[in-house]
This record gives structure tokens, C-alpha cells and sequence, in this order.
């Protein structure tokens, strides 16, 4: 009776939150009903844990998560899901709320969940998913999970030999798993026309997840990630893994997965390993190869990677990133690369505003492999912020990026990079930052262009 009382005040704080606030509240019931009762999310019912889907990992939890529950719903199921990104105890238990009857029986073939990488031993107590994806383990919120090693021993606390194992093929961390359990379905990507290898003054590898002594890297497709083997213990990649990506052509957005064509959604390096590990679940889950790529040419991504803003003549192109961690930093980098017109390309890396003490973080920079932007006609770099904007500068000239071309501003100030950015004889411009920057440089040409229209009339 406790657990109904509870799961009705929850239900009534949803609806009213979205009576005022439509897509907000993904976290704050759950968060509520959870300091009312700890074991609130093991009361559920009618769920087959058999059929339950923990996504985790630094980068493509919500990319994964979205694109398998599309593939499922494609296929006539019906999936709960915690599309939203609230990926702690309390954003589950208030997926769960919003999906259940006042009973607490949740409706459901399918339950996919992406999962906080420290919050997986409080979930995993209540909700013993048989289905476990590790994306990669990275660099990453290093004021709040330090080295990605501590990551790592918070997942072994779980991971045990009656789970399924997602692994990626490509990632030594979350290939590392690949003894705890006796289901391993290992998830990769071959070589392609974006892999690289790290070659110059910032070469730094990573330590063995086994021996902890340093990796080496066939290829990397992105940072830390590529075929890989430990030379003194033999750990490696797999020759074979069992969904691996080929015949990559970013021209076309075309890829090959057991010799059945898939569109390419998002022609970025990263998101392969996204399609993979979505692509290896659901031919576990039973789906055919076809019905799983037939899902592909409509999915569409939470949120774009690039908005555009357009303002005279000049075309202002923003990527957003989160600053913290190197792979969207990367992703960003290799969007603008593809552009081989010549252009401005705008940076804005940030002090960390999380919890204080506050933080500014300068070495992602150098994780990132910027040799293909460097190469792609970029005719002046603009590096702003109060405290970054000097190591961000350092980066490029490190590369090789002539001084002159480089340009600093040390400030947040919204209107003084807009007005650097619009000094510039180039059109094309790139913008990468956090968001309240752009949305107050959107806020400028709003205003300017609407001023502009009222002259006219």
C-alpha cells in the first residue's frame, strides 16, 4: 500500500510539471519519491528482466538508447525507454512512474535504459538487467570521476557471468570485461577514411587495462579507440567480432554489416560505434539484419549537431559540445574538417562550472586529433574565454598554425565574439561552444535582423 501511495503522488507530480513545463521533470519525481523510499524502483512489476537493456559507458549513451528503441519501434514493439538522457536512480524510477499503472505494473515488451556509469550499482540492485552495453570507457568528468580507471572498478562491482556483454571490440576498457561474464557479443568498425594514427609530439598512449603497460594502436578511428593490441600481454582486439562495420563511405552515408547495405544517419566517425552496438543487441534480441537496417534510413537523433544562423552575407554554423570529455570536442572537430571550403573557425572552451571548486580543463585539447581541421582551408582561428582562450591558442600553434591566423580573445563577452567573428573577409563561419554563448549570439542576430526588416518596411 506504501508503494501505491507513493507511486500516486509521483504520477501527480509528473502531471503537474507537464501542466507547466512540458519536457521538464525527467529527474525531479524520481529524485522526490526516492527520498521517500530508497527501494521505491525495486517495487516495480511486470517487467522480464530478460528484456531489459542497460546502455553505459563515457560517450553514446543517448545516441545508443534512442536509435535501438527506434529499431524496436520500427519492428512493432512496445519499449520503455528513458529517451531524455536522465540516466541516475531517480530519472529510471520516473521513466518507470510516467510507464506504469497505479498498480506499479509497468507496460512493456522491451525496457532499454541508459545508465550513469556510477550510478549502475544503485540501478542494477532493483533492476537486474540481463542485457549490458559498455560504449567506452574515457576521460571524463574528471572533477566528478577522476581517472577512467575509477570507472572501471565501479562497473566490475556489477558486472557478473549471467549477464550479456556488449562490448566494444575497439576500446581496451570496455573490452577488459570480456572475462566477467560467459555471453560476450563483441561490437566494432574497420579501418576508415577518418582513421588516423598519432604519430607526432602529443602521441600518448593509454595503459593496458590487464598489465598497465602502454597500448598499441593499429588505426585509431577516434581517441583511444581502434584495433589495438598490449605487446606484453597479448591482450587485443578481436579479428572477428561479431557485428563489425565495413565498406565505410561517408560520401554516400553508406556502411556494410553482414553484407546488408545501412544508411548512415550521421556521418560522424564516433556514431559508427553507436550503430554497432545498437545493431549488435538487436540481432541478439532476434530481429533480422534487414528489418534492423530498414530502421536506419528514418532515424532521426535527439537534438541536431549543427544549427545555422544566417546574418548578412555570413553563414554561422554552431556545434555544440560538452566540454567534458575529449570525444565530443573530437566529433565537433571532424564536422567542421568535412567542410573543405575555406572558413573561420571559432573556439570558446570554457572554465567547468559543475560543483565548486571550479575547474578549467586545457588537456582534452591535446587528446584530439586536429591535423584533418588544420588541413581543411581554415583562414583564421578565434579562441575566447576568460581563462582558456590562451592554452586553446597554444594547441593550434603547437600544430603548426601560422600566429598571424590565430587570433585571442580573452573574454565571455556574447557581442564582442560575434563582432570578431563578423570582422572576418570569410562567410563561413564555425562556431564551437556551450550553449549560453550561442544562444545569446542567436539572440543578437534576431534582434539585428528584425531591426533590419523594420528599416526596409
Amino acid at each position: 500500500m506504501r508503494f501505491k501511495i507513493e507511486l500516486f503522488f509521483g504520477k501527480l507530480i509528473i502531471w503537474f510539471i507537464n501542466r507547466i513545463a512540458p519536457h521538464k521533470g525527467t529527474s525531479f519525481p524520481g529524485k522526490f519519491i526516492n527520498r521517500l523510499d530508497e527501494k521505491f524502483l525495486g517495487q516495480f512489476r511486470g517487467m522480464d528482466f530478460d528484456k531489459v537493456v542497460f546502455i553505459t559507458g563515457t560517450n553514446g549513451k543517448s545516441t545508443m538508447t534512442n536509435l535501438l528503441y527506434h529499431i524496436l519501434k520500427k519492428n512493432n514493439y512496445d519499449v520503455v525507454a528513458n529517451l531524455e538522457g536522465a540516466n541516475q536512480k531517480c530519472g529510471v524510477a520516473t521513466t518507470l512512474m510516467k510507464n506504469a499503472t497505479f498498480s506499479g505494473r509497468v507496460k512493456g515488451e522491451y525496457f532499454l535504459f541508459e545508465i550513469d556509469e556510477r550510478s549502475l550499482h544503485q540501478i542494477y540492485r532493483y533492476i537486474p538487467a540481463k542485457h549490458m552495453v559498455i560504449t567506452n570507457i574515457q576521460k571524463d568528468q574528471v572533477q566528478r570521476n577522476g581517472d577512467p580507471d575509477f570507472i572501471v572498478r565501479h562497473l566490475e562491482s556489477v558486472i557478473n557471468n549471467d549477464m550479456i556483454l556488449y562490448l566494444n571490440n575497439d576500446e581496451p576498457r570496455s573490452k577488459y570485461f570480456e572475462e566477467k561474464s560467459r555471453w560476450v557479443h563483441y561490437f566494432g568498425v574497420e579501418k576508415n577514411d577518418f582513421s588516423y594514427h598519432k604519430t607526432g609530439p602529443w602521441d600518448i598512449s593509454m595503459p593496458c587495462p590487464r598489465c598497465a603497460r602502454p597500448i598499441e594502436f593499429a588505426f585509431l578511428n577516434i581517441d583511444n579507440v581502434g584495433q589495438f593490441s598490449c605487446p606484453f600481454c597479448g591482450f587485443a582486439s578481436e579479428e572477428n567480432p561479431k557485428t563489425h562495420i565495413s565498406q565505410i563511405d561517408f560520401g554516400l552515408g553508406r556502411f556494410v554489416v553482414d553484407e546488408q547495405n545501412f544508411d548512415m544517419p550521421y556521418h560522424v566517425p564516433f556514431m559508427l560505434y553507436n550503430y554497432a552496438g545498437a545493431i549488435a543487441v538487436a540481432k541478439t534480441l532476434g530481429l533480422s539484419i534487414e528489418s534492423i537496417a530498414s530502421a536506419f534510413s528514418t532515424f532521426i537523433n535527439i537534438g541536431g549537431r549543427i544549427e545555422t544562423l544566417r546574418y548578412g552575407e555570413k553563414d554561422i554554423k554552431y556545434i555544440r559540445i560538452k566540454q567534458e570529455n575529449p570525444e565530443t570536442l573530437q566529433s565537433a572537430l571532424d564536422s567542421v574538417a568535412a567542410d573543405k571550403t575555406e572558413k573561420v573557425f571559432v573556439l570558446g572552451l570554457y572554465e567547468i562550472v559543475d560543483f565548486v571548486p571550479h575547474y578549467t580543463n586545457t588537456f582534452y585539447a591535446y587528446d584530439c586529433d586536429i591535423s584533418k581541421l588544420i588541413e581543411s582551408n581554415v583562414k583564421k582561428y578565434i579562441c575566447f574565454s576568460e581563462y582558456v582562450c590562451y592554452d586553446a591558442a597554444l594547441r593550434f600553434l603547437h600544430e603548426g598554425v601560422e600566429p598571424e591566423k590565430v587570433m585571442i580573445l580573452p573574454t565571455k563577452d556574447a557581442r564582442e565574439i560575434f563582432q570578431a567573428a563578423l570582422e572576418q573577409e570569410c562567410d563561413n563561419i564555425y562556431l564551437i561552444t556551450w550553449l549560453k554563448t550561442f544562444q545569446e549570439i542567436k539572440n543578437f542576430v534576431r534582434q539585428d535582423n528584425k531591426q533590419a526588416q523594420e528599416e526596409e518596411q
